[in-house]
C-alpha cells in the first residue's frame, strides 16, 4: 500500500508499505544537482552532500557513523545531475533512529572549517580517481560537447579550483536556493508503521524547515553537435556518441527504453553481438538513456584498440542505420519488453530501489507512482510504437562524439 502526504510548507512524503519484510529504506531527496550550478558553483551540490556528514551540533562525524553501525543500519548519499539523495537502510524497529540522524544531518550540520578542509582533500582525490578512469572522462566530455558548458554539460564533481574555494557562505547561499521544503521529498519503503512515520516526519522534518520556497530550476539551453577529443596515454581508445532523445515523463519513454534494450542494453543486444561477439572490436560496448526533466539523450559507449577506433565507429553507425531502416523484430520486441518489465518487478522487491523510484516520481512529476498502472502502460506498448520511436530518435546525422586515448584526433561524424 502507498500513502502520500503534502505538508503545509510544501514538503512531500511518500510511504510504500510493503508487508512481509523486516527492513525499511528511508531517503531525503532534494531536487538539485550540477544542473543548477553556475560556473563558479560547479561541484557545490556534491560538496554539500559530503559536508553534511562531517558533523552536526549533536554528533561528530565519527558519532554519526558509529551510531548507525551500532543499530546495524547503513547510511549513504549520492549526487546526480538533477538530484541529491541522503538515505538509510535498517531494520523496521530502527527507522525512527535513522530518520533522526538524517534530520540531524539535514538541519544541524556545522560545516566545521577543519573538517571541511580535510573533506576538500577527499573530494579532490575523488576527482583524481575519476580523471584516471578514461570511461568517466569520455562520458563527461561528451556531456559538455552536447549540452554545452552549462547545466547538464557540467560535471557532478566540479573542478579542483572550485572545491578549494568553497566557503560556508557559498554553501549557505546555495542551500537557501534549493534545500527548501517545496524542493524536498521524504521517501520510505518497507515495513513501515504509517501513522507513526507521518508523525515522525512531521516532527523531524516538516516542522524544522526555515527555507520554504526554492528558486526556479535552471534549464540547460545549449544543444550542440560537436566532436571532441582528449589525449591520454592509455592502452585503449574510448568512444562515446550521443543523439537527442526525449524527456523523462514522455509518453514515448517506455517504447524508447525497449528500443534501447534491443539496440545496446545487454548481452543479447545488437551492439554487443555485432561489435564484441561478431567483430571482436571491444570488451565493453553498450548504449543507455539519460532522460532528464527537460530533455534527454541516447548515449553509446565502446572501449576499443586505438588502431581499430574508426572501424568500430563505422560498425556502430552501421548498426544505428540498420535499426532505423528495419526496426526491431517481433522476437526482439518481446524480449526487450520482458527485460523492462522484469527490471521493474525485481526493483519492487528491493526497499532501496522502491524508495528511490517512488521518491523520484514525486520529486520530478509531483505524483504518486502506481505500480499496476505502470505495468499496464509497459504492456500496452506495441511493436509499432517501438519502431515509430526509433524512426523519430535514432540518427546517424548530427551526432555528438567524444574520444579519449592516444590518437590525437577527434572523430569525423557529419
Amino acid at each position: 500500500m502507498r500513502y502520500t502526504k503534502k505538508f503545509k510548507n510544501g514538503l512531500r512524503l511518500v510511504i510504500d508499505k510493503i508487508d512481509g519484510l523486516f527492513s525499511v529504506s528511508a531517503g531525503v531527496l532534494v531536487k538539485t544537482g550540477s544542473v543548477n550550478e553556475t560556473e563558479k558553483e560547479n561541484g557545490i551540490s556534491h560538496y554539500i552532500e559530503h559536508a553534511l556528514f562531517k558533523g552536526t551540533t549533536n554528533r561528530s562525524a565519527f558519532e554519526i557513523s558509529d551510531y548507525i553501525d551500532r543499530i546495524g543500519a547503513q547510511i549513504n548519499a549520492f549526487t546526480s545531475k538533477e538530484m541529491t539523495c541522503y538515505y538509510t537502510k535498517s531494520t523496521s524497529e530502527h527507522l525512527n533512529e535513522c530518520l533522526d540522524v538524517l534530520s540531524d544531518l539535514f538541519f544541524n550540520a556545522t560545516f566545521d572549517p577543519n573538517e571541511m578542509q580535510k573533506e576538500k582533500g577527499v573530494i579532490i582525490e575523488e576527482i583524481n580517481m575519476s580523471e584516471d578512469t578514461p570511461e568517466d572522462v569520455c562520458l563527461d566530455i561528451l556531456a559538455s560537447a552536447y549540452h554545452g558548458d552549462e547545466g547538464l554539460g557540467r560535471t557532478i564533481l566540479g573542478t579542483k579550483e572550485n572545491i578549494v574555494s568553497f566557503t560556508k557562505e557559498d554553501v549557505d547561499a546555495y542551500m537557501d536556493k534549493y534545500y527548501t521544503a517545496d524542493n524536498v521529498v521524504i521517501s520510505l519503503a518497507g515495513n513501515v508503521d504509517v501513522e507513526d512515520a507521518i508523525k515522525t516526519v512531521q516532527n523531524l522534518f516538516a516542522d524544522k524547515f526555515t527555507r520554504l520556497k526554492s528558486k526556479p530550476q535552471i534549464k540547460t539551453k545549449s544543444q550542440n553537435y560537436k566532436n571532441v577529443y582528449k589525449n591520454k596515454k592509455i592502452e585503449q581508445t574510448h568512444i562515446a556518441l550521443c543523439m537527442p532523445a526525449i524527456k523523462m515523463d514522455s509518453e514515448k519513454a517506455d517504447a524508447l527504453n525497449i528500443a534501447n534494450v534491443v539496440f545496446g542494453g545487454g548481452m543479447s543486444s545488437r551492439l554487443f553481438q555485432t561489435i564484441r561477439e561478431e567483430l571482436g572490436l571491444a570488451y565493453s560496448v553498450y548504449s543507455y538513456l539519460s532522460l532528464y526533466k527537460d530533455r534527454g539523450v541516447l548515449e553509446i559507449y565502446a572501449g576499443v584498440s586505438t588502431d581499430k577506433r574508426d572501424k568500430a565507429v563505422k560498425a556502430i553507425l552501421n548498426e544505428i542505420q540498420k535499426i532505423i531502416d528495419g526496426g526491431v523484430t517481433e522476437q526482439e520486441f518481446l524480449r526487450g519488453k520482458e527485460q523492462i518489465k522484469s527490471a521493474f518487478i525485481m526493483g519492487r522487491e528491493s526497499t532501496s530501489s522502491q524508495m528511490l523510484l517512488n521518491g523520484r516520481y514525486m520529486l520530478f512529476r509531483d505524483e504518486e507512482l502506481d505500480f499496476t498502472e505502470r505495468m499496464k502502460k509497459i504492456d500496452a506498448v506495441t511493436l509499432e510504437d517501438v519502431n515509430k520511436v526509433i524512426k523519430e530518435i535514432f540518427t546517424v546525422k548530427n551526432l555528438s562524439s567524444a574520444t579519449v586515448g592516444p590518437k590525437k584526433s577527434a572523430l569525423r561524424i557529419k
